[in-house]
C-alpha cells in the first residue's frame, strides 16, 4: 500500500531543504528522479512554497520504503535544523501520468 507524507514545519524553509538535499545526495544541488534518492520505493515527491510555509508532499511504495528513507533523513534534518513530523497516512487513491 502506498504511503503519504506530508512535511511542514515552522522550521522548514527552501534554504534548508535544498542543503538536506545537498547532504542526502552528496553536493548535488537537486533530486530530479527516483533513483537520486538514498533508497529504493518513492513514487512522487513534490516540494515548494505554501501559503504556510515550505512543504513537502513524497508518496512511498511502502511503509517499509518510507522507513529506510527516515532512517536516512532524520539525521540530516537535525543537522540542518529541521524540526517537526511528517503527517503520514496510507493513500486510498494514487494516480500518475
Amino acid at each position: 500500500m502506498a504511503i503519504v507524507a506530508v512535511f511542514q514545519s515552522p522550521t522548514h524553509t527552501q534554504a534548508k531543504y535544498e542543503e538536506s538535499i545537498r547532504q542526502l545526495t552528496g553536493g548535488r544541488a537537486r533530486m530530479e528522479k527516483p533513483s537520486d534518492w538514498p533508497v529504493e520505493g518513492l513514487l512522487v515527491h513534490v516540494a515548494g512554497q505554501g501559503s504556510n510555509g515550505f512543504r513537502v508532499v513524497d508518496v512511498w511504495e511502502s511503509d517499509e520504503a518510507f522507513r529506510r528513507f527516515g532512517e536516512k533523513l532524520l539525521p540530516v534534518l537535525k543537522k540542518v535544523g529541521i524540526e517537526g513530523q511528517p503527517e503520514v497516512y496510507p493513500a486510498h487513491t494514487l494516480v500518475s501520468a
